[in-house]
């Protein structure tokens, strides 16, 4: 199946998720992710936050600052590259291109992913042979995920039944090396 016809069919299957069923995986997320020493031990955490019926991360966000992580977050730049930001509560967020929540506090720009010491990233389906992601398209990620460094664990979040055995992949596209999804945290590579 093509990109398309896949990011049609797994945004189908998301839209049919009840608000009880997104809240539910939420937590499941949340708390399994919570529980990897790597998790706790993160420093400086990039995340994002989450809108529609994408896996939630406001809990995760808020659970990983109140642990003392600093978390920075997407701040979507006009040719699509990702900027950083830190969050500091749930009031330092404002709405930015399409609509996102972004944070308000100074931009530490493209390159500040590369510090981090794990990323968190949103995707429509993962490949479970190669890691390879599907996002929606802009290429954002995968431009942020070509600056982490080798070691650095990358998780993709999912709803189950998004880590999949093919999606097509480009020569621009960047693997990641976890997925999580409400039955588990699978290692990818």
């Amino acid at each position: 199946m093509d990109k398309l016809n896949l990011r049609r069919e797994v945004s189908a299957a998301r839209a049919s998720l009840s608000p009880e069923q997104l809240r539910a995986n939420a937590i499941k997320v949340r708390e399994t992710l919570l529980e990897q020493p790597w998790v706790q031990m993160a420093g400086l955490v990039a995340c994002y936050w989450s809108a529609g019926s994408e896996p939630e991360t406001h809990g995760l966000v808020f659970a990983l600052w109140k642990h003392g992580a600093t978390v920075v977050l997407p701040v979507l730049r006009e040719d699509n590259d990702l900027d950083w930001a830190v969050y500091d509560g749930p009031d330092t967020l404002a709405p930015g291109r399409f609509g996102i929540m972004e944070p308000v506090d100074t931009r530490r720009g493209v390159d500040a992913v590369r510090t981090a010491a794990l990323v968190i990233v949103p995707a429509l389906a993962v490949d479970r042979r190669t890691g390879v992601r599907l996002g929606r398209g802009g290429g954002s990620y995968d431009r942020a995920l070509a600056r982490v460094g080798p070691n650095v664990p990358t998780v993709a979040l999912l709803h189950d039944g998004e880590l999949i055995d093919d999606v097509p992949a480009e020569p621009h596209d960047r693997p990641v090396r976890f997925a999580m999804t409400p039955s588990g945290l699978t290692r990818l590579m």
